[in-house]
């Protein structure tokens, strides 16, 4: 394998994950300080990332970028977009950064974006591995805040046509789970009694005999399981998801 890098070819990866009350994006630490007041200190942030290798397809890349951060399989990463203006490298503190890396100045990047419930990647404290809130992100370097921004408005868009959201809820739910992380990604409330009557209609949101108790309620909750399955067989427009809401 040759292991010798692409210096003008990256991907990066952004990583939405779903909380109890809010959607977070996985960030890397990226820090540098080189002792010289010619030189910035480096300490933000920015998406998990790396150059592509000359023997590796961009998917393979991808899956390096994914195992230095856990070593769970992922089967749903999308290709978004790619990016590769000269005005990627912002600051001097881009630039910086970019040749102590031995990349170039001007860098194509191919982005993929992943979705999953946050607690299925476990960070430790110490780890330069981070969850922010989508709302509430940090300074971020290069231009990945136009590339988060970008990937979150294409996901609210394919959430509403594609099975996407059950990527970001567990593999069995209960039907509040679901109804909440459609409010949280799309920002906006649902009036439950016609969302579970219009849920309870699609024939991919299988019922199961399995309950859980969620909360501080003292009746156990029904749950659920999405059937991709199911879902790949309609065809009929009425029954995407987008017509649960």
């Amino acid at each position: 394998m040759d292991f010798r890098k692409i210096n003008n070819l990256s991907v990066d990866c952004v990583l939405f994950g779903l909380g109890p009350d809010h959607l977070s994006v996985l960030l890397h630490k990226r820090a540098l300080n080189l002792y010289n007041d010619n030189f910035p200190i480096i300490d933000d942030w920015i998406l998990p990332g790396l150059n592509v290798f000359k023997s590796n397809n961009l998917g393979q890349s991808v899956d390096r970028v994914l195992k230095g951060i856990t070593e769970q399989q992922f089967l749903n990463k999308k290709q978004f977009r790619t990016y590769g203006s000269h005005k990627r490298v912002k600051t001097d503190k881009d630039l910086l950064w970019v040749r102590s890396k031995g990349s170039e100045s001007r860098t194509i990047t191919v982005v993929y974006y992943l979705t999953l419930p946050i607690e299925n990647i476990s960070i430790a404290a110490d780890s330069d591995f981070k969850w922010f809130p989508i709302k509430s992100l940090p300074e971020v370097g290069f231009d990945h805040q136009a590339i988060i921004n970008d990937s979150y408005e294409d996901l609210k868009t394919k959430i509403m046509s594609e099975p996407i959201m059950f990527d970001l809820v567990p593999t069995k739910f209960t039907l509040n789970e679901l109804q909440t992380a459609f409010e949280i990604v799309l920002n906006i409330e649902l009036d439950n009694r016609n969302f579970r009557k219009k849920t309870l209609t699609k024939p991919y949101i299988v019922p199961l005999e399995d309950k859980r108790k969620v909360g501080n309620s003292k009746k156990p909750s029904k749950l659920y399981m999405f059937s991709k399955d199911v879902f790949d067989k309609i065809t009929e427009k009425e029954y995407l998801v987008n017509t649960v809401l």
